[in-house]
């Protein structure tokens, strides 16, 4: 048996949680700890997994620990910041972000996904689908055939995004929301759960909700 890869996750909250559950079922990874910018945390540890430290030491953690695998465990909902923030920093210091999926997903061996991105459980990404970077792909998701979802995004619990969709970077798509197929969503949209979009959203930084869904702020 090949040992495992070292890996050290980025943020502690309650996205950590849900990516520990992944990569311990992968077993591909070993987590040797988190870093977290929360002082307060420092020192504790998340389902047995000490916080090491902040980010302004994480070549330093990563030298100590001989680790240069990281993945980003901060949520996204209305904005990818933080998360975009840790995923330069990684890129700084010469540091790797493997794409890690839930051995309870199907991902078509004709799909691609870019660098950073977690398939977690029970998702399907189906054939001829482009996943950008830095993405969430999270519990019961679907993306059907042919659509493209840009960099930074976080597909929600339960949403359905439906064949030849194009999704802009930096996303947000809610829980339980739906995407009609053959549509396209601008840059920085977020949508809310449980919404129904039926047409394409051409303006950036909206929030969309509802049923069929109506911009409620930009």
């Amino acid at each position: 048996m090949n040992p495992k890869e070292k890996i050290i996750l980025i943020g502690a909250g309650g996205h950590c949680v849900s990516c520990i559950d992944v990569i311990e079922q992968e077993n591909k990874f070993e987590i040797v700890g988190i870093v977290d910018d929360n002082k307060d945390v420092w020192g504790t540890s998340i389902l047995g997994y000490k916080v090491l430290g902040g980010g302004d030491q994480l070549k330093e953690i990563a030298d100590a620990q001989a680790c240069f695998n990281f993945h980003i465990t901060i949520g996204q909902i209305k904005t990818n910041q933080y998360r975009k923030k840790y995923f330069d920093a990684v890129k700084s210091i010469g540091g790797s972000l493997p794409v890690i999926y839930s051995p309870y997903s199907h991902v078509s061996t004709h799909s691609q996904l870019g660098e950073g991105t977690i398939v977690m459980h029970g998702v399907i990404v189906n054939a001829q689908v482009n996943v950008g970077g830095m993405c969430i792909l999270n519990t019961n998701c679907l993306i059907e055939h042919d659509s493209k979802v840009g960099s930074g995004c976080h597909i929600s619990t339960a949403a359905v995004i439906n064949g030849t969709v194009q999704v802009g970077e930096n996303c947000f798509i809610g829980s339980n929301s739906t995407l009609v197929n053959n549509i396209s969503i601008a840059d920085n949209t977020i949508v809310g759960a449980g919404s129904l979009v039926h047409r394409s959203i051409d303006k950036s930084n909206g929030t969309w909700v509802g049923n069929p869904a109506i911009c409620v702020s930009t």
